[in-house]
């Protein structure tokens, strides 16, 4: 059953870049392997590291809201996200988020919607995502895990919407990186207290509980339902954010 949102096997759609680069290479003829090959593919994904590199480079202390692409206008955290990228809006800080509808053009439309910097960075996908009408500044990659770097590089926090598998990766890489030490000064909201309840306390008395992460990890995100407060902990964390030693030497 499905709601032909998805891939099936057998489908006429042309595949993916990520499709293609995760695909066993089928045997080849040796005049064929250049242009089709894993090698040929890798400068294709370094060039679109320097392209997003490029669009985005202007970017500091940016904020990523994430959340479901399926939420309606009318929703309540629909509603939530537009006020809360607002404030960050006129609070000076980047909206960035993955281009598409529902939360993503919820905080998009707060951004813009207050004069601040909208950007969208959507992802090619077997079925139609187009971007929303919010964006100041709109980029389409071809690889997720480009996509996810750019999310990471140009923002100094998360704000998690309710959604499904794909915010649910963006907020676990987001947590992996701040556990292992790999970007610092960086929090991670969680928006909506009854959504991520069952999580929050799967993590607490199953996970931690087994040891499986210490106790102390447990502090490396928030909870909130309130605009308010979610743009206070980004301002907050923001400011006790260490000077820049290069940006010191070069001022």
């Amino acid at each position: 059953m499905t709601d032909g949102s998805y891939r099936q096997i057998e489908d006429k759609k042309v595949p993916t870049e990520d499709e293609q680069l995760l695909e066993s290479p089928p045997p080849q003829r040796a005049e064929q392997l250049f242009l089709k090959s894993d090698s040929w593919r890798v400068l294709r994904i370094m060039g679109e590291f320097v392209w997003g590199f490029d669009n985005l480079a202007d970017i500091s202390d940016g904020v990523t809201i994430f959340g479901s692409a399926r939420t309606p206008a009318g929703d309540p955290h629909y509603i939530k996200a537009v006020e809360t990228a607002r404030l960050l809006a006129l609070a000076g800080i980047p909206v960035i988020t993955g281009g598409g509808p529902g939360i993503m053009e919820a905080a998009n439309r707060g951004a813009s919607e207050a004069g601040g910097l909208s950007v969208g960075c959507n992802i090619e996908l077997p079925f139609e995502q187009g971007s929303n009408r919010y964006l100041t500044r709109s980029l389409n990659f071809k690889y997720f895990f480009v996509r996810k770097t750019m999310f990471v590089k140009y923002a100094t926090a998360f704000i998690v919407f309710p959604g499904g598998y794909g915010t649910l990766d963006e907020l676990f890489e987001a947590l992996t990186l701040i556990q292992t030490g790999k970007v610092k000064h960086f929090p991670v909201i969680l928006f909506g207290s009854r959504y991520w309840a069952g999580l929050v306390e799967w993590l607490t008395q199953t996970v931690a509980e087994e040891r499986k992460i210490n106790a102390t990890d447990l502090h490396l995100f928030h909870v909130t339902d309130d605009p308010a407060e979610a743009a206070r902990i980004v301002v907050k964390a923001r400011r006790a954010k260490p000077d820049d030693p290069v940006a010191r030497v070069l001022g």
